[in-house]
């Protein structure tokens, strides 16, 4: 059973009454608002990290390898 037109005529005026025309513009305003604010978080989501970020740093070298290469070069 669905809504006819005289009753969604009668719907729109009763809540045209209780919330004023004001109340529902300003209501209205704040949904498009939230709705642009998402779009905009999806964007800013969805767009490729900066290459920098990207490179991985170099591997340090392990301690035992640094003392190797020390007695090496202090050796004659």
């Amino acid at each position: 059973m669905g809504l006819s037109l005289p009753h969604l005529i009668i719907l729109a005026l009763v809540v045209l009454v209780l919330f004023g025309r004001g109340r529902i513009s300003e209501m209205m305003g704040d949904f498009g608002k939230g709705i642009k604010s998402f779009k905009e978080g999806m964007n800013e989501e969805s767009k490729p990290a900066p290459p920098s970020s990207q490179i991985p740093p170099p591997p340090a070298a392990p301690v035992a390898d640094k003392a190797a290469e020390q007695n090496q070069t202090t050796q004659p």
